[in-house]
């Protein structure tokens, strides 16, 4: 007849190899039996069960034997684990979800419809991410004994960021939900109507660029959004400027060389356009032209001397505090 210690150290054992079990379970029957000792010189009438009681759940006990952790993630991969996470939460997320809302508004599908596959296609995405990370990290714990393959290190402590450092998360957010729309509003001008009464479809811009320069603008305007993050998560820096400087350069160029030439917008919207309004379209249309060049050169000029003084701020903390 088994007794109740039987029944614990069998429970604690039974979990170890058949080599290993006959050295343990002498070692954890002289523990209970201490327990019990114990016990029995306090006065307890119930000795072995409290002594059971204080030794805890024998699987925990097996464990702590095995070296074995309990957790799903131990201490020295949390960290790293919620930091990666996080990170990729943030960047992919948004960006799957407003891919997957570009791609039913292609298609065709109702507003209600695109916003249903963005918050369905995020909730999938952030379950994925989530999983897949864990599952990774979970097999480094249980597979690294000795030393964890992530060391931390001083080096990796970020800089003290300063008070006016332009990658706050309200301007993040700005920056994306504007690069998001200008992604919309590049495929929306090619499936809708923009002249009242009209039944035809004119797309804005000349149908030529979809050969190379839209979809050059496009990829451009998806680097532009994971620069935003990198500025927001890194701050700025000289290496970020410049390539802030490259970004600009290579969406600057085409544009302004594309508007100079006339080959920009479709001509069958220009010429609807003209229909629809007064004699003196092409000297105000001209006028236009100009004001949007010269637009699209100080923006750019702007934003990569703004690049830099960040970049400069960054590393004078001093002349931020002033500021």
């Amino acid at each position: 007849m088994t007794t109740l210690t039987d029944r614990y150290v069998w429970a604690v054992v039974r979990t170890a190899p058949e080599k290993q079990r006959p050295e343990l379970e002498q070692e954890v029957r002289g523990l209970v039996a201490d327990a019990i000792d114990a016990r029995l010189e306090a006065g307890s009438p119930t000795a072995e069960r409290d002594a059971l009681v204080e030794l805890g759940d024998p699987l925990a006990l097996a464990a702590r034997y095995a070296d074995r952790p309990l957790t799903l993630i131990g201490p020295e991969y949390y960290l790293i684990w919620l930091r990666l996470l996080k990170l990729l939460l943030a960047i992919v997320v948004p960006i799957a979800a407003v891919g997957i809302g570009i791609g039913q508004f292609v298609a065709g599908a109702p507003v209600g419809a695109i916003i249903g596959s963005m918050i369905g296609g995020a909730i999938q995405v952030t379950v994925n991410l989530g999983f897949w990370t864990t599952v990774v990290f979970v097999i480094m714990d249980r597979s690294t004994k000795d030393a964890p393959m992530v060391v931390w290190s001083p080096d990796q402590l970020p800089e003290v960021p300063s008070p006016t450092q332009h990658s706050a998360l309200g301007q993040l957010i700005a920056s994306v939900a504007f690069l998001a729309l200008f992604l919309v509003a590049l495929v929306w001008q090619q499936f809708n109507p923009y002249l009242a009464g009209s039944d035809e479809s004119l797309p804005v811009l000349n149908q030529d660029l979809w050969t190379f320069w839209i979809p050059w603008f496009i990829a451009l305007t998806v680097a532009e959004i994971g620069f935003a993050f990198a500025v927001y998560f890194r701050g700025w820096s000289y290496p970020l400027a410049g390539v802030n400087v490259v970004l600009n350069l290579a969406f600057a160029i085409p544009a302004v060389c594309l508007g100079v030439m006339g080959s920009l917008l479709n001509p069958a919207f220009l010429d609807a356009v003209a229909r629809h309004t007064d004699e003196n379209f092409d000297e105000a249309w001209r006028i236009t032209s100009i004001i949007v060049v010269v637009s699209l050169v100080l923006i750019a000029t702007w934003d990569v001397i703004d690049g830099f003084y960040n970049a400069y701020r960054a590393h004078h903390p001093r002349l931020s505090a002033k500021s």
